[in-house]
């Protein structure tokens, strides 16, 4: 087997226009889970509905996403990933628009569903275009790429979302998706090369019989536990015990079949399991610390929304500054060289979230979040170029499919536990008990939880007679906040385990370009 050294080509203007059709999925995807996020408060108002009833939106979309995400490898393969593609497109964006048409609650969670069917092959499918576009010696640019929106969604989406929510409607939060979905359909159609689909394998329907319910079970424990608080509810353990059960019968099951719903024979790749751990115990940590960024301005220092978005750009910025270099050195330099030190940029960010208070400074809050940011382009992209760099064209598919799941659970699973983590230490302030202003009822609460209540009321706070205790509850929330920053901080440290373990030396990439009948390519 022949091999060759030379260095990696430049990205030319036939790839970066399939890079911008992915580009344009991934942002209508991501960017909708943050701007939706924003929304929930309104939700509540304009459907007359619970906290508990607004959050299925979001809760609906992940099902949704956990359950059509498996799929997504052998229909590419069966279908073509331009086909399979635009029809991703077009789901998303007539559930985008159809849920700007909901009436009630009942109808956003399902056309939210329906987004989610759309929103979940996105990713996958958009990492085995651009992969196979770019080909193993410049993968490393091409994730990048990809990773523009995947950091910049939950940045810029509560800043687009309560800019549109203020100056508008929440109606446009979805009719926004509109315009790009139809251009990106055009694009696509335009740009992306013929299909030439090889419908050799037969369809797992065991394997999706267990996976797909597994996964949808498991994630919908997982995300009613903020609600409950406690994992020994029926309502959520019995579920998660499930799903548990489907996708661990599912893994032993999976070695059986010629073709299963997702092949684990893939983890053999020692590149792609110790990625996948990585990528694994970083989402946890960074993915749902992230969520409660904005909470903090919004219910310590009492931000409007618009102004807890564009207190995160700064991380947008330090992630824009060292993405494009990571990219670069992702197809030069071995990972494990560079990743470690990345990560340490984020925890050195987030050392200062561990200790807020009630008067942190902006300037050294927006700081830590650029440093954060920093770190954060020179992360994730290059964590799944090593994984994917050692896969065959066949096994990219399948390989991106199985590095997505991870991401989703994993990004669900961090999410819940910090909230639940933040939630109990609120909890745990002293309780107090206040009429209602609007029915004159006694309300029992603590004192945290009132807090941050007038601190997002001015009209309340200023009525309560008792500034004292708001006061101090205050202090409480912002010490509870820190409390919850701080296992994220350590869950990042943790992530410099597996990291270590990642490529240190040149990786042999065994992605062909089968057309051309070329030979592996030995990359630095």
């Amino acid at each position: 087997m022949s091999s060759q050294t030379s260095a990696p080509a430049k990205l030319d203007g036939a790839v970066l226009k399939v890079a911008g059709v992915v580009v344009l999925g991934a942002i209508m995807s991501i960017l909708d889970v943050t701007v939706v996020s924003v929304a929930l408060p309104t939700f509540m108002e304009e459907f007359d509905a619970t906290y508990a009833d607004v959050a299925w939106t979001m809760t609906g979309y992940t099902l949704a996403l956990a359950t059509v995400i498996p799929l997504t490898g052998w229909a590419a393969d069966r279908f073509g990933t331009k086909r399979l593609y635009m029809t991703a497109l077009l789901l998303f964006t007539l559930g985008s628009v159809l849920c700007a048409t909901a009436d009630n609650i009942g109808q956003l969670v399902a056309y939210r569903v329906l987004q989610g069917l759309g929103g979940g092959m996105l990713m996958p499918l958009g990492m085995t275009i651009m992969t196979k576009a770019a080909g193993p010696e410049r993968i490393g640019r091409l994730m990048a790429v990809l990773g523009i929106p995947m950091l910049l969604g939950p940045i810029s989406g509560p800043i687009l979302g309560g800019w549109l929510i203020d100056s508008y409607s929440w109606h446009w939060i979805f009719l926004i998706n509109l315009p790009i979905g139809v251009g990106a359909l055009i694009y696509a159609q335009i740009v992306l090369p013929k299909d030439t689909p090889e419908p050799s394998e037969s369809f797992d329907f065991i394997g999706m019989l267990m996976l797909s319910p597994g996964l949808a079970l498991f994630l919908y424990g997982v995300s009613t536990l903020p609600e409950e608080q406690t994992i020994s509810a029926t309502k959520v353990w019995v579920p998660m015990l499930a799903g548990a059960l489907l996708v661990i019968g599912f893994i032993f099951y999976s070695f059986k079949p010629k073709h299963p719903l997702l092949d684990l024979r893939l983890l053999r790749n020692r590149n792609l399991t110790v990625a996948s751990i990585t990528l694994a115990v970083f989402t946890v940590a960074f993915m749902g610390a992230g969520l409660l960024f904005p909470s903090y301005f919004l219910q310590i220092h009492g931000e409007s929304t618009l102004h807890a978005g564009l207190l995160m750009a700064p991380q947008g910025i330090g992630a824009m500054v060292t993405m494009p270099i990571a990219g670069m050195l992702a197809d030069k330099i071995p990972v494990g060289r560079t990743v470690p030190f990345a990560l340490l940029l984020i925890a050195a960010g987030f050392f200062a979230f561990t200790q807020v208070g009630t008067d942190t400074s902006y300037v050294l809050l927006c700081g830590s979040l650029f440093v954060m940011g920093l770190g954060m382009g020179g992360t994730m992209m290059p964590i799944m170029t090593s994984a994917l760099r050692t896969l065959t064209n066949h096994e990219v598919a399948r390989g991106s499919t199985l590095l997505n799941i991870l991401q989703q659970i994993a990004g669900s699973v961090g999410g819940a536990v910090m909230s639940v983590i933040l939630t109990s230490e609120l909890n745990d302030s002293t309780p107090v008990t206040f009429p209602d202003p609007a029915t004159g009822q006694p309300v029992a609460t603590t004192e945290a939880q009132l807090a941050i209540g007038a601190q997002m009321n001015p009209e309340m706070a200023a009525a309560f007679p008792d500034k004292s205790l708001l006061e101090r509850g205050l202090e409480f929330a912002a010490d509870s906040f820190a409390t919850t920053f701080t296992v994220a901080f350590v869950l990042t440290l943790l992530t410099l385990i597996p990291a270590l373990f990642l490529p240190r030396k040149r990786e042999e990439s065994h992605l062909l370009d089968e057309e051309k009948g070329a030979t592996p390519v030995i990359l630095h």
